[in-house]
């Protein structure tokens, strides 16, 4: 029977997986999981910067006499044109600082991720697949 699949079990491949190794590949698939939440994360904080950003365009349209209700947890208080402008702005600056910080976490870990790739597939080349479906 020929073996050229990819990812088939060869019988006689010689791969040793020290304890080191196993850790490092460990430490590997904990680091993509943690890159996975944030990359989660990171979607749903975009998702809310794009309603404030909608939310402010709307208001363009608003008049200035117009009291608009705005949601704090789980009250609306009714403030005035200009008060709920400063309010959206001071959510988007907060929204896109978080979103700064949740991109810095993700390449610092994509950042470890690719030293132990390096070190992984140098020592069990085709031997270990570390790359995502997705990518």
């Amino acid at each position: 029977m020929a073996n050229s699949g990819k990812g088939t079990f060869q019988r006689d491949s010689d791969v040793h997986i020290s304890f080191e190794d196993q850790q490092k590949i460990n430490k590997f698939a904990r680091l993509n999981a943690k890159v996975d939440d944030l990359k989660d994360e990171l979607k749903v904080k975009l998702n809310d910067m794009k309603n404030l950003e909608e939310a402010v365009e709307e208001l363009s349209l608003a008049d200035e006499s117009d009291k608009i209700p705005y949601l704090v947890g789980e009250v609306f208080l009714c403030q005035n044109l200009e008060d709920t402008l400063k309010s959206l702005e001071e959510n988007k600056t907060r929204k896109q600082d978080e979103i700064n910080e949740l991109e810095a976490k993700c390449e610092e870990l994509k950042s470890q991720m690719s030293e132990l790739k390096g070190h992984l597939y140098g020592k069990f080349g085709s031997h270990i697949n570390l790359e995502n479906e997705e990518d």
